[in-house]
């Protein structure tokens, strides 16, 4: 579908320092012919909404380990990974469970 959908994206556990310490980002991702998977959509926060040092938060395409994401309350290991379709109104949560000094 072409329709563009509503997303909350949640960071926790010290993610959100990398996002202007935003704890709660409520977002409509742009059309596209293609359905929103989380790989795009890892891109689509690195390029819009992450404010510093990436490194933190992404490796690859994907998140860094030590982020955990949990789509609707579950683990997204458990939802495909990166493969997983984004749905209207899917929530998504990054929390860090890395804790540097």
């Amino acid at each position: 579908s072409t329709i563009s959908v509503g997303h909350c994206f949640y960071f926790r556990g010290g993610a959100e320092l990398l996002f202007d310490g935003v704890k709660k980002h409520q977002v409509t991702l742009p059309c596209q012919p293609e359905p929103w998977d989380i790989r795009n959509l890892l891109r689509w926060i690195r390029q819009n909404l992450l404010k510093e040092r990436p490194e933190l938060f992404m490796q690859g395409e994907s998140v860094r380990p030590g982020i955990l994401v949990l789509i609707n309350d579950a683990d997204w290991e458990l939802m495909g990974e990166l493969d997983y379709k984004l749905q209207d109104q899917d929530n998504v949560l990054f929390i860090s469970t890395l804790h540097g000094g």
